[in-house]
């Protein structure tokens, strides 16, 4: 390992000045709103505020393979939040998801609206409404929620760990990346197991567990994720990525990918989602 200046953290950590980086406009030490900011209301029953990113991705693929079993009720419109913008910010938002991240949802089916945060328990909420993708069978029902809670706890060393000092962070430093990379080769290494053994992660059947995980490490299998496809030799990993390529034709997987995108690439690409009628031209 390379000699670097050494750091030596104060006594006692303050917020002096920017920390740089790609998200350096937005991060900050405390929560709560910074501006107020309504959050429009569409016509439909559930109501996503949400952007393109993969826990974002998470629940619009879940509402379109909802929509594709005909669960009318699943109907939504997707209104974008543009995290770089700081909207996660907004009175609106904040009063929905007081962690002020996306995704965030508010059922207007009931008697009086409720909100849900955090992609993990919207995935779980709509599967549990709706009597879809998440088993009733004890064993299964465990292993599929296993699979689940296993995204929420791994998928920050993915992104904020090694997308963050790989691709976002001012300056590229060894330690931290090596750190990140080994433990992300790891989990790679967990999923390709697991899906030596099983066509899917839950079993034989397709459910949240898969919809959690594919936007993160099925995109990072097919080399998708921080242009890091070739440095973690994603190609090794050839189960996981037998299930990502299989996932990624799933026709709701597809729609599920372009709603509230906001990137500069020139691929196809929904701000907002109002009706199924949005995606023709796009698809």
């Amino acid at each position: 390992m390379t000699e670097t200046a050494k750091y030596v953290p104060p006594k006692v950590w303050t917020w002096d000045e920017p920390s740089g980086g790609t998200w350096n406009a937005i991060n900050r030490p405390v929560s709560g709103p910074t501006h107020d900011a309504e959050l429009p209301v569409g016509k439909h029953p559930l109501q996503l505020y949400s952007m393109g990113t993969p826990n974002g991705v998470k629940v619009t693929i879940m509402v379109e393979e909802l929509l594709a079993l005909g669960h009318e009720g699943a109907e939504y419109d997707a209104w974008m939040i543009e995290i770089g913008k700081g909207d996660q910010f907004g009175s609106g938002f904040v009063g929905i998801n007081p962690n002020s991240k996306i995704p965030a949802m508010v059922d207007h089916s009931r008697d009086r609206p409720m909100r849900i945060f955090e992609s993990g328990a919207i995935l779980t909420y709509l599967a549990e409404k709706f009597g879809e993708f998440l088993p009733v069978e004890p064993e299964a029902r465990a292993e599929c929620l296993s699979w689940l809670f296993w995204q929420m706890g791994s998928a920050p060393y993915l992104g904020g760990g090694f997308g963050h000092f790989y691709a976002y962070a001012p300056l590229k430093l060894e330690y931290p990346i090596n750190r990140f990379a080994m433990e992300v080769k790891r989990q790679m290494d967990v999923l390709d197991k697991r899906l030596a053994e099983s066509e899917y992660l839950g079993g034989e059947d397709f459910t949240i567990a898969d919809i959690a995980v594919f936007p993160w490490y099925g995109r990072l299998a097919m080399g998708k994720a921080y242009d890091s496809g070739e440095f973690l030799q994603v190609q090794e990993y050839t189960h996981l990525r037998r299930w990502s390529e299989m996932l990624n034709e799933r026709p709701a997987v597809k729609r599920g990918r372009l709603v509230n995108r906001a990137s500069d690439e020139d691929v196809p690409q929904l701000r907002e989602r109002h009706d199924a009628s949005d995606f023709d031209g796009v698809l």
